[in-house]
């Protein structure tokens, strides 16, 4: 039983703006669009990463598929599809009927004229591999399958453009192709390989194109796999970053299955954010070069980010009750604590860490408390989580990197300058912070007075909570200040203030939580999230698109984030007193961001999306935080 169907019946629209995700555990992925166009540079049967959960890249980017039809009334027809500057070539989607997506592989259905085609892709389970299958019904006819990969064999980022001499070898059912230091292989289990080199240019992906970046691209083929047949027969091509390996299809099905651990008594939807959010947990070596986990903040660009992992933990592992796995990615975060720290993100090329945010230590408080809380592993909190805790607060007492430090003045912590961007709101770009917030930064604030409650600390909390109370509040229409930087207090309307409301421990009244759940209410919600700044600001910006100093404008300035949805349901629940009409409102405010799971990337939950109306889903396709704050919302709400 699919999760979830797509019937295309030959249409193009709207189904070309439909993606597709799938993964391998260790950081590699595939995507595409429904209908088999790739509309990205990161849309493609296999990016490898070769250092997980990073050092990706895009090896395989598509197959080209001919039919040929022999006999008296012969028909060609290519079951592929590509943008040619504003031409689309060839038309497979005409072909199409049928898009489905389960647990563990992606299936296509064609139909030409009598013939049935049914293409099929999964990924090996912890391996850089992809396997393609084609299963074909003649309906009696002579049929000829020809299959033609094209490789870019690059970094993911970056796009191919001209001729590249490569090492090629090749043998009756096989080749390969090396570019430098990589190799890819391919493999079928039927028909024959040729060898025909050559090159298509000029490939063009629209949506790169409205990012305002480089969307053109010459893609090479090594030459084709053919399979001629007048039965009901299959093909199998594995497609491998490295030495060509065997792999038996039927075998990696089930190794898929059993990593991701379906709950068949789950409802519907708690099935489909579980398998969404299976994507994100990846391998990771510990610093000693153990096994462990950690949490890919979304696909396709981004690598383990702390904050992200920390926001996502609660959702993705511990509600689920992977709790083994959610003890592997906090301890192999605690391992890299420096100065109070954890990183914010790991290098996509030297997996080195990176220490340059506020609030990702914070939440890692969180997390770990969270994680005792649902898991009762006293062992495991006393021995690692704990003193990690403490080695934090240390850190921010004493004072650490990009001057984040307790002010001694009132107990707050405050941070940066006017050339960093250390908290959530982090676009920047040609040196220009676009949301600068240095200072004392409410939900930093709020999320340190948590800290302190959680750890026991409560003399320095009602200290923390009586200044956040005097320096923030604005009033009962506003909510709270942004940021207060010295005698500047940022009253800019936008969704931060929440979180002083959502965590366990508030330092606000009761009367001031409402207040705050209204604004916010009132000024940031939409069917899919919060906008980042309210609509009646001179600073919003409705639209995402353009090239990255643009887009970056307008990351922070009013585009939709799903993922404080999750902590403005909580809140909202909260200072209602989670009554049974608070429950019924939040799983009517939930469902149309779980509605999206349906047709923009099929499974999966988008980072962002436009602040103005219909809210067009844009940034990362699927992202961590988004499906782990819709899971464990979903769960709580026992939708």
């Amino acid at each position: 039983m699919a999760l979830y169907s797509v019937e295309t019946y030959g249409e193009l629209h709207p189904h070309l703006e439909e993606e597709w995700l799938i993964t391998n555990g260790i950081g590699g992925f595939a995507s595409g669009s429904v209908v088999g166009c790739n509309r990205r540079r990161y849309h493609g049967l296999l990016c490898a990463a070769l250092v997980p959960p990073v050092g990706r890249v895009m090896m395989l980017s598509r197959i080209g598929e001919i039919i040929r039809i022999k006999g008296p009334d012969p028909l060609t027809a290519e079951l592929s599809i590509n943008q040619f500057g504003d031409v689309f070539h060839p038309r497979g989607d005409r072909f199409l009927r049928r898009f489905d997506l389960d647990q563990n592989l992606l299936r296509w259905e064609y139909e030409v004229g009598e013939v049935r085609i049914v293409k099929e892709i999964q990924m090996s389970w912890r391996n850089n591999a992809t396997g393609i299958r084609y299963t074909i019904d003649p309906a009696g006819k002579e049929i000829e399958l020809t299959l033609l990969p094209f490789v870019r064999m690059m970094d993911f980022h970056a796009l191919r453009h001209g001729k590249e001499t490569f090492d090629e070898s090749h043998g009756r059912r096989n080749c390969s192709v090396a570019s430098g230091s990589n190799k890819l292989s391919i493999s079928a289990d039927g028909g024959a390989f040729v060898p025909a080199p050559d090159w298509w240019f000029g490939h063009t992906y629209a949506i790169e194109t409205d990012r305002g970046l480089d969307d053109r691209e010459d893609l090479y083929t090594p030459g084709r796999f053919t399979l001629s047949t007048t039965e009901t027969t299959a093909i199998t091509l594995w497609a491998t970053a490295g030495a060509a390996t065997e792999f038996n299809w039927e075998q990696e099905l089930a190794r898929r299955r059993d990593a991701v651990k379906p709950d068949p008594s789950a409802s519907p939807t708690i099935q489909r954010l579980r398998h969404a959010a299976n994507d994100f947990l990846v391998a990771r070596r510990t610093p000693e070069g153990k096994p462990g986990y950690t949490v890919v903040a979304g696909y396709p660009w981004f690598a383990d980010w702390g904050r992200d992992t920390m926001i996502s933990l609660p959702g993705l592992l511990l509600y689920p009750g992977r709790f083994n796995e959610a003890s592997q990615v906090l301890c192999l975060f605690a391992k890299y604590i420096s100065d109070g720290m954890i990183p914010n993100r790991f290098d996509d090329y030297s997996n080195e860490p990176s220490y340059n945010t506020v609030d990702a230590s914070l939440w890692f408080i969180h997390a770990v408390f969270e994680y005792l809380r649902l898991s009762r592993d006293t062992e495991t909190f006393e021995k690692y989580l704990r003193p990690a805790c403490h080695s934090i607060i240390d850190g921010y007492t004493r004072g650490t990197r990009y001057n984040i430090r307790v002010d001694p003045t009132d107990g707050l912590v405050t941070q940066g300058d006017a050339t960093t961007q250390l908290t959530w709101m982090d676009a920047k770009c040609d040196g220009v912070c676009f949301t600068p917030r240095q200072g004392k930064a409410v939900e930093i604030n709020a999320l340190w007075y948590h800290a302190l409650r959680l750890i026991g600390d409560s003399a320095r909390a009602d200290r923390v909570g009586e200044s956040f109370r005097k320096l923030f509040w604005l009033n009962p229409f506003r909510g709270l200040a942004d940021v207060v930087d010295g005698p500047r207090r940022d009253a800019r309307m936008r969704p931060n203030q929440i979180f002083a409301v959502s965590l366990a421990n508030s330092p606000l009244t009761r009367p001031q939580q409402e207040a705050v759940v209204e604004a916010v209410r009132r000024e940031l919600l939409t069917p899919v999230g919060l906008r980042t700044l309210a609509k009646s600001d001179p600073g919003y910006v409705g639209q995402y698109h353009g090239p990255q100093k643009q887009r970056d404008a307008a990351y922070h300035n009013g585009t939709v984030w799903a993922w404080p949805l999750g902590a403005f349901l909580e809140a909202y629940l909260k200072v209602h007193d989670r009554s049974q009409a608070s429950i019924e409102q939040a799983r009517r405010w939930l469902q149309p961001l779980l509605d999206t799971m349906n047709h923009a990337c099929i499974g999966q939950i988008d980072e962002i999306f436009e602040g103005d109306e219909p809210h067009r889903p844009v940034g990362c396709f699927a992202q961590a935080w988004s499906v782990a704050e819709a899971l464990r919302l979903a769960m709580e709400l026992g939708m």
